[in-house]
């Protein structure tokens, strides 16, 4: 069934696990589209603080079991791919994908949209479907640039070869690597961490990021300003100064 292509299983103090479960015979696009619908959960929910992406060395196909046959179809599927995963970055909630085995093709590219990965020391990464005369479809020749540079990601990309988790950490693709046992209860105790800070503040900190990274310098350091004078007007910057003056925890409300 769909919805059980990928589900959200929520956790303590507001974070969830978005956990892909991939089956074979699902086509892309009915994954993506069981996919978006769960980012849309995500994003309308005001319970909801933090999400851990798990599951994705489960993503081993691109465009396989796919029955769309004409260069519009395609073009179409890649889209709303892209669309998906514009979502996922844009729902104003923290996101860490959690990685490990091979986290290739589709899985990678979810990766990508999320503000940061972190792996185990099984993870290994890459586009292989370039030996299919294929290319990421969803923004991971876009994302995966951005990241790690223009040469390092034409050399993933044009090899389809893949790295190893002491590399991907080497060349910035994944900010942090933990013991193969820890891998989720480090990446949850990561995010709750996250999440004792101001959602407001990292929403809007998430944005600014976003849209300065490739504009000019000048342009984004007014962004910043705009910024900066927003959440200095918040319920939540209010509250972390009173709760600093009072010795105690912010109770920080997202306003």
């Amino acid at each position: 069934m769909p919805e059980r292509l990928c589900s959200i299983q929520y956790k303590d103090r507001g974070l969830v696990a978005l956990t892909i479960h991939w089956r074979e015979t699902a086509s892309t696009a009915e994954f993506l589209e069981t996919l978006g619908k769960r980012i849309a959960t995500i994003s309308d929910s005001s319970e909801i603080r933090g999400v851990v992406v798990t599951g994705l060395s489960r993503v081993r196909q691109q465009s396989r079991g796919t029955d769309e046959a004409t260069l519009y179809d395609f073009s179409a599927l890649s889209g709303f791919g892209q669309q998906v995963m514009f979502n996922l970055e844009k729902t104003g909630k923290p996101s860490i994908a959690a990685i490990e085995g091979e986290c290739t093709g589709l899985g990678l590219e979810i990766a990508l949209a999320c503000d940061f990965m972190v792996a185990a020391g099984s993870a290994r990464f890459g586009f292989p479907a370039i030996a299919e005369g294929l290319i990421p479809f969803c923004g991971g020749t876009q994302r995966l640039t951005r990241l790690v540079g223009k040469s390092k990601a034409k050399e993933l990309i044009y090899s389809g070869d893949l790295i190893d988790s002491a590399e991907a950490l080497r060349i910035k693709l994944v900010n942090r690597l933990y013991p193969e046992t820890e891998l989720l209860p480090k990446t949850m105790e990561l995010m709750a961490h996250i999440c004792t800070r101001s959602p407001n503040a990292i929403r809007i900190g998430g944005e600014v990021v976003n849209a300065g990274y490739d504009i000019d310098l000048q342009t984004a350091c007014m962004l910043e300003r705009n910024a900066f004078a927003l959440c200095f007007s918040s319920f939540d910057r209010h509250e972390g100064m009173q709760a600093f003056l009072d010795k105690r925890q912010p109770q920080f409300k997202g306003e």
